[in-house]
């Protein structure tokens, strides 16, 4: 999916620094994926965005999604676990990654100390093992930055039955005090900025760089820039998937 090629290079291009993460830090943090998935059986999955991998920990739910994992621990080379994926209903998947997309951006936008006060939760459908949907609450916590870096470096997901209705498709909880916010759709705007969110405009029209830089009045160099700035931001590949999501976002009509 291009939104899955959008959080892709959010996630996955920040600038992180060469030197590597001490190897009890990470064991440390698997340790707590692994006792959320003992304690509240949940399906745990530790994503190191750093070098693409996941680490997931089927608690007793997994059981009940038809899951079940005879090593209790597995290893992915992506960050997108993908047999857990699969089972999500496709509507809700797509909601799932726009939520998060929404979600990553608004962690970027908080102080860094306080960046872990919150996590996103989202109620999903997936399928269990006889094949019918089950409603699931998932969860979303970043869980650390790279020593010696500001950017976000590991990615907590949980998945258990939901046991309470949510107001919205993806609420953000802030752990500290209890209070709890909707991402809105409105502050999908802040993602581009304004000059950004003209040139797209543009290119959704079907202008080349060459024609709206005579529009705009500046180099093609500065477009090219731009047009850059806008694939990495909204993490896809190329200027029509870059439309697509900005409309999906309501940051182009």
């Amino acid at each position: 999916m291009d939104i899955v090629s959008k959080l892709n290079r959010e996630l996955l291009e920040q600038d992180f620094l060469k030197e590597q993460p001490a190897s009890d830090e990470l064991f440390r943090y698997k340790e707590i994926a692994r006792h959320y998935a003992c304690m509240e059986k949940s399906i745990a999955v530790l994503s190191d965005m750093r070098t693409n991998t996941s680490y997931i920990y089927y608690g007793g739910f997994s059981k009940t999604l038809g899951i079940e994992h005879a090593d209790r621990e597995g290893v992915v080379y992506s960050i997108w676990e993908e047999s857990i994926l699969k089972l999500i209903h496709p509507d809700d998947l797509h909601s799932k990654y726009l939520q998060e997309l929404r979600f990553f951006h608004f962690m970027k936008r908080q102080p860094v100390g306080k960046r872990f006060d919150y996590y996103l939760m989202n109620k999903l459908r997936m399928k269990n093992a006889a094949g019918n949907y089950l409603p699931v609450l998932h969860r979303l916590y970043y869980m650390a930055v790279l020593p010696g870096s500001n950017n976000l470096w590991l990615a907590l997901c949980l998945y258990n039955p939901l046991l309470f209705d949510i107001s919205g498709k993806g609420v953000v909880v802030n752990a500290v005090t209890g209070q709890m916010n909707e991402l809105e759709s409105n502050q999908d705007s802040g993602i581009l900025s304004e000059r950004e969110k003209q040139i797209l405009r543009l290119i959704d029209q079907g202008m080349t760089s060459r024609d709206i830089a005579e529009t705009l009045c500046i180099s093609i160099h500065t477009v090219s820039r731009h047009r850059q700035e806008i694939l990495g931001k909204l993490q896809v590949r190329n200027s029509i998937e870059a439309c697509r999501i900005a409309r999906d976002l309501k940051i182009i009509l």
